[in-house]
């Protein structure tokens, strides 16, 4: 994702968002986070994903290989 100079990047996304940036369906991520492999922050009735949490998930990904 790549995103204007000067612009900070963004501390949640969407689940579309989300997904696009793991290159997984929507349908995987929300299987992950049934599973508890990637939490999510409702806020205000939606569901949000943190960054960094995606970049823990993946880092755990790659430490199990």
């Amino acid at each position: 994702m790549i995103r204007p100079v000067n612009r900070p990047e963004p501390l949640l996304v969407s689940a579309r968002e989300a997904a696009r940036m793991l290159s997984v369906s929507e349908r995987t991520l929300w299987t992950l986070r049934q599973r508890g492999e990637i939490p999510a922050v409702p806020v205000m009735g939606s569901i949000r994903y943190s960054v960094d949490d995606l970049r823990s998930f993946i880092e755990r990904q790659k430490a199990a290989q």
